[in-house]
């Protein structure tokens, strides 16, 4: 249907107080911290509602140009990509046992045992922390089961900030 007005276009994305209150957690109880990406992150969303675009230029159907394609996945430039795939996400991260925090949707926890993990988004980047490498190890297993990702190693860069540690010591530093 042509004009309807998409209400829920947004998705939510970590707060950076909530990264950096993390990262001094991080630091102080000598956890791991590891970076992964999500590739083409707008295209694992599923649309909710009956959505549908012009031919593209180049590929129209000679003497049919006026018919029009209709989605079955989320594309990059819908406006409820970003919405469709933090709803996706979220639904997966919380099917492997996380809670999401009240502070940050975008912040996830899990206990299991001695072990805590916890897991940031922001749009398709993710921080894992946690007291058990294992723990992550499996925790980048499923989530490479679901979505295509990048396993970027320790974490040294994200959203801006340059991130150098020093571990013996327990500290970190921000620039």
């Amino acid at each position: 249907m042509l004009g309807i007005s998409f209400g829920d276009i947004f998705s939510p994305v970590a707060n950076v107080t909530s990264i950096r209150l993390l990262l001094s957690v991080v630091a102080a109880f000598d956890f791991e911290v590891e970076q992964m990406d999500v590739k083409t992150t707008f295209l694992h969303g599923d649309l909710e509602e009956e959505t549908h675009v012009k031919q593209l230029e180049g590929f129209a159907v000679k003497g049919k140009k006026e018919l029009v394609c209709r989605l079955k996945k989320s594309l990059y430039g819908l406006k409820q990509s970003p919405r469709m795939w933090y709803h996706k996400f979220a639904t997966f991260v919380r099917g492997l046992g996380f809670t999401r925090s009240k502070a940050d949707h975008c912040l996830y926890f899990k206990l299991i045992g001695n072990c805590v993990n916890y897991l940031v988004l922001y749009v398709d980047d993710m921080l894992l922390v946690g007291n058990d490498k294992e723990i992550i190890q499996d925790l980048k297993i499923q989530l490479s089961s679901k979505f295509d990702m990048k396993y970027l190693g320790a974490t040294n860069y994200i959203l801006g900030m340059e991130i150098k540690r020093d571990q013996a010591k327990r500290k970190l530093w921000l620039n």
